[in-house]
């Protein structure tokens, strides 16, 4: 059977020090280990993320699906979660309180996420009229 994407991802994240192939080569990755809203699993996510000052944001775009990736209720059940965050010196292991944004402060950053990663408004357009993707804040905690 072969490997499934996420898993694959993931692989190679831990693999090469939080460095991954096509699609996301080069961009900023982050795994985030959330636990299952109604399971209490243990799961992990790789997704790209955003620095924004002293936090970092993550898209529940799910590629643009009509509804919420599973991680989505996830964290709305379950915010403080542990992450493995790439950055330019290695990976980084955080706990971070994930936040849901709303109003003008989430329209202001995913404005500025569709202009840094142009794939994010094919998704928004797949999902016009559909859902609007959530944009979560990730504030690391001590």
């Amino acid at each position: 059977m072969p490997e499934d994407f996420n898993a694959r991802v993931i692989r190679e994240f831990q693999e090469n020090d939080g460095k991954v192939g096509p699609p996301f080569e080069g961009a900023p990755m982050v795994l985030l280990h959330h636990v299952g809203a109604k399971s209490g699993t243990v799961r992990t996510s790789p997704l790209v993320y955003f620095e924004d000052g002293d936090r970092y944001l993550v898209v529940a775009s799910a590629a643009g699906a009509p509804s919420h990736p599973a991680w989505y209720h996830n964290l709305k059940a379950h915010p403080r979660i542990a992450v493995d965050l790439a950055t330019a010196e290695g990976v980084r292991e955080l706990t971070v309180e994930a936040s849901e944004l709303t109003g003008d402060e989430r329209d202001t950053v995913w404005e500025r996420i569709k202009t840094a990663a142009p794939g994010f408004g094919d998704y928004e357009k797949k999902t016009e009229g559909v859902r609007t993707i959530p944009v979560f804040a990730l504030t690391p905690v001590a």
